[in-house]
């Protein structure tokens, strides 16, 4: 199943050598520089994404975070931004691999080619894989018993031409808006290009992703506080890859999902590609309270 996929590859982010392309590497220190008692901003740079390597946010209260390298935030770490997240082109900022706490009073931006990763948290049921499993920081493996992250945004998420985003189980008060993606555009790099997904998460506002060609993408169950427009979204999961995938590994049907998702407004999905689906198993639906445009009007599940 692409969704349980796309949580393993994602994982291997932060415990093996994926290599993609555009993302930096170099070994790097986060700091901070306080003055006259007001929160400091706080840069985090370095690390390695070719070795797995991140350099580590502690805990703290900071007036801003800046990611211009390989950053994640500590293992339990409890952070409080009173302004904005700014993940810098090519950067990573990964906290869905292990359970933190973080608070966010304005907004999260991330630049073309950075990596965008917020949340985790355990599969609702035995029999369900929504979930997001954290790792176990002892084991450095996923494990449905390593707790969850607690992560709100105050303000709004906006990424533009990023390499990847995936949002697990996060509260944004504002909206979510995703444009544009980069990683796919040739062979090597869908060898390495992660799915996005972004599900079992809250948003006040407004969710529209388009115009991009990621690997893959699911948007799951999610409560929606406004609208859910989806246009001009191609996946490109199934095409050559070099090195070449095991032809049993290749899907030969790629399908974006949009599924049990409750939108209070509306929801729109245009030109999205190459097959849409509206959930994993007969029965899945979203509610809208609106009313539904485009593909998703009478969307079927698998």
């Amino acid at each position: 199943m692409k969704l349980r996929i796309s949580f393993a590859v994602a994982m291997m982010v932060a415990s093996s050598g994926v290599v993609v392309t555009g993302l930096v590497g170099t070994t790097g220190i986060a700091s901070a520089h306080p003055s006259n008692g007001w929160p400091a901003p706080y840069t985090c740079t370095g690390g390695d994404f070719q070795t797995g390597t991140f350099t580590p946010i502690p805990s703290g209260t900071y007036s801003s975070i800046t990611v211009t390298g390989v950053c994640a935030p500590a293992p339990n770490a409890v952070i409080t931004v009173l302004g904005d997240v700014n993940v810098a082109p090519g950067a990573v900022f990964n906290a869905q691999t292990f359970p933190s706490t973080i608070t966010v009073g304005h907004n999260i931006t991330a630049g073309p080619g950075s990596f965008l990763g917020l949340g985790c948290l355990p599969d609702p049921t035995p029999t369900s894989s929504t979930g997001h499993p954290c790792t176990d920081p002892t084991t450095g493996q996923p494990s449905e018993t390593a707790g969850n992250s607690n992560i709100t945004v105050n303000g709004n998420i906006f990424a533009w031409l990023a390499n990847a985003v995936l949002l697990n189980g996060i509260t944004v008060k504002g909206n979510v808006t995703l444009i544009g993606s980069e990683g796919t555009a040739t062979a090597t790099q869908r060898a390495t290009a992660l799915p996005w997904s972004i599900k079992t998460n809250t948003i006040g506002g407004n969710l529209v992703v388009s115009d991009m060609t990621p690997l893959w993408l699911g948007v799951l169950v999610n409560h929606v506080g406004g609208n859910v427009f989806l246009f001009n979204i191609h996946i490109t999961d199934g095409l050559p890859t070099n090195p070449p995938t095991p032809p049993a590994q290749v899907d030969t049907s790629p399908t974006i999902y949009v599924a049990s998702n409750t939108i209070v407004q509306n929801l729109g999905c245009w030109g999205l590609g190459p097959n849409l689906s509206g959930g994993f198993i007969p029965g899945e639906v979203n509610t809208v309270g609106g009313h539904t445009f485009g593909q998703c009007v009478d969307l079927p599940d698998v």
